[in-house]
């Protein structure tokens, strides 16, 4: 109770200064895991922890989810203290700092911490999913009903996940927008069918996503902003992006944030 509350002021204070809907507020915070390592941004690891730091120092650090790194860079980085860190790994690591919380791994089962594995739903044992939403190809998009597939499943086993690659722009045109699976993804936690699943996913008008102070309208369904911050802590935890800027960009050009 007293954390919801503390979440509560926090993000009546931004409301407040950047005019954000509380709705959409909910809908975004700690929302990107930044990894600026991978393609297509494949920076190199200096830029990338420069570019972290200044980003947790901005005021769009609510945003602002995990660092992503692979275990193989973990020794070439030196952990700030109020870094978050995700780790790529294809084995236990074993004991590992404080700034490492969670694990990601091509494996179906936890590893010794929280554990996002990137293998099919059914094969998951004991820890949350990863699901591919695009990458450097037009052929590693999936398509809108496969990722309805996955959102409905999920939900429906109650498996948390988090995305990764293709989610750079907020509202779908060649690729996925963060928001359309973000907001179906909210939806399938409370129960959506399947068949609307796709409709959300394939949404290409911005204006139908309407986000107030009490709750988000899409073509006439709502979910209240409670029911939103639920979704995004109990089943979709963020997406990996190799850009932090260029989702808040589009978000400033819609007049959201």
């Amino acid at each position: 109770m007293a954390h919801a509350l503390v979440r509560a002021v926090f993000a009546l204070l931004r409301t407040q200064v950047s005019k954000i809907m509380t709705s959409l507020d909910a809908l975004l915070e700690n929302l990107i895991d930044y990894a600026g390592l991978y393609p297509p941004a494949s920076l190199d690891l200096p830029e990338v922890i420069e570019n972290y730091n200044r980003y947790l120092s901005s005021p769009d650090n609510w945003i602002l989810n995990r660092l992503v790194l692979p275990a193989s860079k973990l020794n070439d980085v030196k952990l700030r203290p109020k870094w978050r860190v995700t780790l790529l790994t294809d084995q236990d690591p074993g004991k590992l700092p404080p700034q490492i919380e969670t694990l990601e791994t091509k494996g179906d089962r936890r590893l010794s911490l929280p554990t996002y594995c990137e293998t099919p739903l059914h094969r998951i044992t004991g820890a949350f999913a990863k699901i591919r939403t695009g990458g450097v190809t037009p052929a590693a998009i999936p398509p809108a009903p496969d990722l309805a597939d996955f959102l409905h499943q999920a939900a429906a086993r109650r498996i948390p996940f988090k995305a990764t690659a293709g989610l750079h722009h907020p509202i779908r045109a060649s690729m996925h927008g963060f928001v359309n699976v973000f907001v179906a993804a909210a939806f399938a936690w409370h129960g959506m069918d399947r068949e609307s699943l796709i409709l959300v996913l394939e949404e290409t008008h911005a204006p139908e996503f309407e986000f107030g102070e009490d709750q988000l309208c899409w073509r006439g369904l709502r979910l209240s902003t409670e029911q939103i911050y639920t979704a995004r802590r109990d089943f979709a935890h963020s997406f990996g992006s190799c850009s932090f800027e260029e989702p808040l960009q589009d978000l400033r050009e819609l007049g959201w944030y």
